[in-house]
Parts: C-alpha cells; sequence; structure tokens
C-alpha cells in the first residue's frame, strides 16, 4: 500500500536497491515530503517511504523524461532529488524539463568525470593533484614517470575508492591500470564514462567537506568529516568522523578551495560531498560529489550538529529555506568491519552488551553466515561485514566507544577451498 500523492511532492531520481543499510536514512529523511519514485522496481525495504512509484528505465533519458513529464502534468511536483552517484546528471536533466529548482546537467556531468573535473580545475586555478588520462597501460607508466613517483591509477568515473590504487614501480602501474580499467561498485559502471587516469600522489589526512551551495556566490560547509582509510595501496574507508567543534569547520582556506571547486564546475544549487587531501601545501580538491556523501555521513552530520542535509537537500530542491543552523555540538562516528582474510564467512557476533556499553546508536551486519568476501588489497564496499555508528561528547570519546566494539567483534573466515583438476 502506498500514500496518496500529496502537494509539494519529491521526485527521487533512483532508491538504490542494493546497500540498503546504508540508503534508508536517506529516504527516510526525505519522506518528510510525499516521495514519488523513478525507477525501474522499488525495492521492498523502501516501499514504506514511497507515496507513488514511477517505473522508468533511468538508462533512458528520453523515457524517463516523457514518463516524469506525463506524471507531472497530472501532479504536483515540487523538486527533484536523488542521493545516489549514479542519477545525479538524470535528476539535473529532469528539474530542468520540469523547470523546478536545481543545477545544470553539464555541472553535474564535469562533477561525475574526473578527468573533465581535473581541466576545469585547472583552467580556474583550483588546487588539485596533476592528472594525465591512459589510453593503455604503457602511456600509464609513461604518465607516472612523467609525474614521479608514487602516483596514483584511478577510474575516470567510478566512486567508493573502487579500482584507485597508489603504484610505486611501472610494474606495479601496469596491474593497477588493469584493476582500474575493470572494477566497478555497485553498478556505477552502467552510468561511468570509462577510462583511466594516472594522477599525482597527495600526502596528508583527507577530509570532506559537506557543502551546501545555496547560489553561485553563497557556498556553505555544513561540516567537516574526517576521513580514515586502511593500508594502502589502494584507499578503502574504514570510517568517518563529524566533531560539531572541528577547527576545520571555520578554516578560511578549506573554504575558499571548497568553493573555487564548486564554482569551477558550474554547480549553483545544491548539497555537495566535496573530497580534499590537507597536504603541507594546503588543501587539494580530490573530487567534487554532486549529492550527498554516502557511508551515512548525513548521519553523522545530524548527530553531531543537528543539520539535516537530506532536507536541506529538498529544501533546496523545491525553492524552499534550508535550515543550516547547528543546534547540537558533539561529535558521531560510523567505522566499518572488513574481513581480515578471503573466504566463506563462518562466524560473525559481537555481545549485545559491548554495543550498549558502547552507547552505539546502531549496529547493523552487512554480511551473513555463507557469504564470500575478499580481504585488503582486494575489498570492496560489498565485502563490509559490518558497521556501527556512535555518539560522543568530541572525537576521542567516539574512538573510545569505537574500539571496544572493534576489540568484541568475532568475525570468522574460512578459506575458499582449492580445487584441482586432472587430466586423463
Amino acid at each position: 500500500m502506498t500514500r496518496r500523492t500529496a502537494p509539494g511532492a519529491l521526485l527521487l531520481v533512483g532508491a538504490g536497491g542494493f546497500a540498503h543499510a546504508y540508503r534508508e536514512f536517506s529516504l527516510a529523511r526525505l519522506a518528510a515530503h510525499p516521495v514519488v519514485l523513478a525507477d525501474s522496481t522499488p525495492p521492498n525495504w523502501a516501499r514504506p517511504y514511497l507515496a507513488r512509484h514511477l517505473p522508468v528505465d533511468l538508462a533512458d533519458a528520453e523515457g524517463t523524461a516523457a514518463t516524469v513529464k506525463e506524471f507531472a502534468a497530472q501532479h504536483h511536483l515540487a523538486g527533484v532529488v536523488t542521493y545516489m552517484e549514479h542519477h545525479i546528471v538524470r535528476a539535473a536533466e529532469l528539474a530542468q524539463v520540469l523547470d523546478l529548482p536545481g543545477t545544470s546537467p553539464e555541472s553535474m556531468a564535469a562533477a561525475r568525470d574526473k578527468a573533465a573535473s581535473r581541466r576545469l580545475f585547472a583552467q580556474h586555478g583550483v588546487p588539485s593533484p596533476s592528472s594525465l588520462q591512459a589510453a593503455n597501460a604503457e602511456q600509464a607508466v609513461a604518465h607516472a614517470e612523467r609525474l614521479g613517483y608514487p602516483v596514483v591509477v584511478k577510474p575516470r568515473a567510478m566512486g567508493g575508492s573502487a579500482g584507485v590504487v597508489r603504484a610505486d614501480t611501472a610494474a606495479q602501474v601496469r596491474h593497477a591500470f588493469g584493476r582500474a580499467s575493470r572494477e566497478t561498485v555497485l553498478g556505477l559502471d552502467q552510468y561511468a564514462v570509462r577510462g583511466v587516469l594516472v594522477e599525482e600522489f597527495l600526502h596528508g589526512p583527507e577530509v570532506s567537506a559537506e557543502t551546501v551551495v545555496l547560489g553561485p556566490d553563497d557556498i556553505r560547509i555544513a561540516a567537516v568529516t574526517r576521513k580514515h582509510l586502511g593500508p594502502e595501496p589502494v584507499f578503502q574507508e574504514y570510517g568517518h568522523t563529524v566533531d560539531a567543534a572541528d577547527e576545520l569547520q571555520h578554516d578560511s582556506v578549506l573554504a575558499d578551495v571548497v568553493a573555487a571547486a564548486v564554482q569551477a564546475l558550474g554547480i549553483t544549487l545544491g548539497v555537495l560531498h566535496v573530497e580534499l587531501r590537507l597536504t603541507v601545501g594546503g588543501p587539494r580538491v580530490v573530487e567534487v560529489n554532486g549529492r550527498v556523501g554516502g557511508d551515512l555521513i548525513p548521519l553523522l552530520v545530524h548527530a553531531a550538529t543537528g543539520i539535516d542535509l537530506l532536507r536541506v537537500a529538498a529544501a533546496l530542491a523545491t525553492g524552499a529555506t534550508p535550515e543550516l543552523e547547528p543546534r547540537r555540538q558533539r561529535a558521531a562516528k560510523i567505522s566499518f568491519a572488513y574481513p581480515d582474510s578471503s573466504g566463506t564467512v563462518e562466524r560473525l557476533a559481537v555481545p549485545g552488551a559491548v554495543i550498549n556499553q558502547a552507547c552505539a546508536e546502531r549496529f547493523v551486519w552487512t554480511r551473513q553466515v555463507g557469504d564470500t568476501v575478499s580481504a585488503h588489497p582486494n575489498a570492496a564496499i560489498g565485502d563490509r561485514l559490518a558497521h556501527w555508528v556512535v555518539i560522543g561528547a568530541n572525537a576521542r570519546e567516539c574512538d573510545a566507544r569505537t574500539d571496544l566494539i572493534s576489540e568484541h567483534l568475532t568475525a570468522v573466515i574460512a578459506p575458499t577451498p582449492r580445487t584441482t583438476t586432472c587430466a586423463h
């Protein structure tokens, strides 16, 4: 049973049938409005939050636009939103077709394409790594020699750190090129521009600026997320922390670099996830994502500051004034458990008393017994065994609570049996 559409409905472009442990929070926050989903089939977990469903193939731009226009002729749609990297261009196109608030599809396409982003950053003097596109492995090696080792080899338009690898030698570059050419995450390859980039390696911690764009000249950082990365040569995220008291929140240099990156891409409205490295020479932009951050970062921001990024996105999409005043001064952290070895999951356990003692806001198993998983350096988002969120007075308290859970988590992975083939 779905709810009736009411005035002020939001058109949501794509629910994300996969990784619902991360998507449901976003959809639940948007459901303060009636939500009309444009997608092929609504996943079961999403149905309670939906007012209507428009069956469309989001890979078909013309067909999707026709279906949405026909629906909008009979029902009031107040705005278009998406929280999925896959569909930021399509959402911008639909907002334009419906003459609703939004940014240009060209700007969203530039954000999706890391090669295009790098060109625009260079043209506008935005500090970001030097980057060269490679057509084959040998050209990738030549680019690496030109840039100087170490380098980062990455897909041109993927996400979730899929296929992003540090390389220190020519042999490693060749191997990384092959991985970047084929690796994908959560079906994003269906919406990605193919290609491989070789980039300058940036030394320094990684952060993201959860950014609200109210207009071309009104760009604000709502929160700063500190990223906790796993061991190189890959760049898997093992956790994120948002602290309302983070000194970077009011860093004018960071704010100027973020604003310059947004303006270089021509993005004029929306909530963005801007990733940066804090180098000795200052912050440098890794990429600009044209939607709210993934990995439950909006939940962390809401828990730590009281700012609701999904409802901010909905307000901007409908032409309303968003609420951006912080109402809390806390910290929140999410952590991810990855397998220590590759194979089949045999046992997963964590004492409930430990979760309660750590004051966890949530603890979610994202794999189950019988699943096959891969360990570092081949692990991807889908190999995460669990995630948990803790809230504390500050980042240090969150670290202690997170560590308590991690120390008591049991994950038994059985090696995948090797098979031999006998010739007769």
